[in-house]
């Protein structure tokens, strides 16, 4: 075992266990859908101040990007929206989403598919409402899916963005095992990818954990492949790129005490929780 992975365990067991849905799943605490159900509502209140739940979903034809097993989907669902789609990459969460669905009596408004968020289905302007909630930092390609949201989105619609930064304590997104805040600002790559083999390694969804995170490129280098490093810095460059003005735009801080250096250039990166982004329709230039 390495240092750097001795030091990544020792972490554990100096900061307290994060809670994570992935280990509230395998004690039978709740689903990972029934999970994501009961944070529709935190999610939502994000964009408190400026937008609310009752301007985002009843009679609406909604779809939420990067939607995981959909249980916030649901919960958008439960609202009264008029359709609600959820989509994401990842295979086996389809017979979840659908399952909870059919618990909660919501099939008859749900559906889920699996595809890239870059080419989905649909026409043009199918979409009253678009939600990319903890999503921005995961797409391998956030540029074309944004454009793609745009081509779905209805001329009166809105697309609400919300995600954590890459400089969020747990923006490598691997609290599910390492408990450490800021651990992939202290630790290499390859340190962080051997210390999280070894620290999956007895649980019974280990094999699934490992491939949703550890990517292997076409060198056979591993890489963390399920985020994309997505700072507040490249997120406005894209937006300025495309010549986007958001309707709305917010930094929201880890703690209010900790406003200020979430507002600090040089700090924010690291002290911002999330960043809340409500885009209109709009024409983009492609370069």
């Amino acid at each position: 075992m390495s240092l750097s992975t001795k030091l990544i365990k020792l972490g554990n067991k100096i900061f307290p266990e994060v809670k994570h849905p992935f280990n509230m799943q395998n004690d039978g605490e709740m689903t990972y859908a029934e999970w994501q159900y009961m944070k529709g509502e935190d999610t939502v209140a994000c964009y408190k101040g400026k937008y609310y739940p009752e301007d985002m979903f009843p009679d609406k034809v909604v779809l939420d990007m990067g939607c995981g097993a959909a249980g916030k989907s649901l919960w958008y669902a439960s609202l009264g929206a008029k359709r609600v789609i959820g989509c994401d990459i990842v295979e086996r969460y389809e017979e979840e989403a659908m399952s909870y669905a059919r618990r909660l009596g919501l099939d008859n408004v749900f559906n889920f598919i699996c595809c890239s968020a870059t080419e989905l289905p649909f026409p043009n302007n199918t979409f009253d409402t678009i939600i990319m909630n903890d999503f921005m930092e995961h797409v391998s390609e956030p540029e074309e899916a944004l454009l793609e949201a745009m081509r779905l989105l209805k001329p009166d619609g809105k697309l609400f963005i919300n995600f954590p930064p890459w400089g969020h304590p747990f923006g490598a997104h691997m609290s599910d095992v390492i408990y450490t805040p800021w651990v992939h600002k202290l630790f290499s790559e390859k340190a962080l990818i051997a210390a999280y083999r070894e620290l999956c390694e007895g649980l019974p969804d280990a094999a699934e954990r490992i491939s949703l995170r550890i990517h292997t490129d076409e060198r056979g280098r591993e890489y963390l492949g399920y985020v994309n490093r997505m700072t507040l810095r490249r997120f406005k460059r894209i937006l300025k790129d495309y010549e986007i003005t958001p309707l709305w735009y917010a930094e929201l801080p880890l703690r209010p005490q900790l406003k200020p250096l979430a507002r600090f250039p040089l700090t924010k990166e690291l002290f911002v929780r999330m960043a809340v982004c409500v885009l209109g329709k709009k024409e983009f230039r492609k370069d």
